[in-house]
């Protein structure tokens, strides 16, 4: 039995305007222990799908499954079973950091449980902030708090939605040790990040969706070892010749080819030298996720599984 199951799931949304569709029958698994990937760019779907699978929507045709749970029918199981860490800064400004996972754990009907609270508190790094109220706190630490919310129940699913948004690198780094730890311990976690070496270094498999429609499915390894070419990059002081725009991936100062083979490689080199530039700091590397995510966005519609 998978740990979550998406079955044809398709999502209507009615405008003043008509109606748009933000999932297109969507199918696929994530199986026990997992720690899996959705990603996609904005507007793709992602967070139709987190919704659905938390229950804050409903799916327009299709069915959703946690644990073998319907997230419909036996929505009480269904949401027991899953922690989810949402986008939004949602926070109770009365009660401190303590009172809230104290409140949140009894929506589960959890009791009892201040040395699990305790554990949660030390690793997100919140034990000097038990005693504050969350009106207090900046917002990475109101981050950290949504992170311990969805674990005070202890569930064997874990939704991640964007967690690291906008957040310190000690946050990203601690969550990700914890929340690995507990992936090692049987937990089952679905991430969603534009943060695609987060993905990469954490994901043993990931889905892409484009205009709601899974476009890639696969381990993450097998995505990176098929990729097609390696990378070329390089710094250049001045704008690009137009005829090698189309072909870069242009960061600040940053130019990045991909490059098959060696000759391609000069010849993208001899193109800059002929324009009167000059390449610094000139690397090639392998193709990392991101470099895969790109290619299978500029693809053609069509699932690579």
């Amino acid at each position: 039995m998978p740990a979550i199951s998406f079955q044809s799931v398709s999502k209507i949304y009615k405008t003043p305007k008509g109606s748009f569709q933000a999932l297109h029958e969507v199918s696929f698994d994530i199986q026990r222990g997992e720690f899996f990937g959705l990603l996609g760019p904005n507007g793709a779907g992602k967070t139709s799908l987190i919704s659905i699978l938390a229950g804050l929507s409903r799916a327009t045709t299709g069915q959703v499954k946690v644990l073998g749970h319907d997230v419909q029918k036996d929505y009480a199981a269904a949401r027991r079973a899953i922690g989810v860490v949402p986008q939004e800064l949602v926070f109770d400004p009365f009660f401190t950091v303590r009172e809230c996972l104290r409140i949140q754990s009894g929506y589960f009907g959890v009791k009892k449980n201040d040395a699990w609270i305790d554990e949660l508190l030390v690793n997100l790094g919140l034990t000097d902030k038990a005693n504050s109220n969350l009106r207090q706190l900046s917002g990475g630490m109101k981050r950290r708090v949504l992170v311990a919310q969805a674990l005070v129940h202890k569930p064997p699913v874990i939704v991640l939605d964007e967690p690291t948004a906008g957040v310190d690198v000690e946050l990203r780094q601690s969550l990700w040790q914890f929340i690995a730890r507990l992936n090692k311990e049987g937990s089952t976690v679905l991430l969603t990040t534009h943060y695609l070496e987060e993905a990469e270094a954490l994901c043993s498999r990931v889905a892409m969706l484009k205009t709601g429609r899974v476009v890639a499915l696969a381990n993450t390894s097998e995505l990176l070892k098929n990729a097609s070419s390696n990378v070329l990059r390089f710094k250049i002081d001045s704008e690009l010749p137009k005829e090698l725009l189309g072909k870069a991936r242009i960061t600040g100062r940053i130019v990045q080819f991909p490059a098959h083979d060696a000759n391609e490689i000069e010849q993208y080199l001899a193109a800059v030298r002929q324009a009167g530039l000059v390449a610094q700091d000139v690397e090639i590397r392998k193709a990392d996720l991101e470099d895969v995510f790109l290619d299978v966005m500029a693809e053609k519609q069509g699932a690579v599984v």
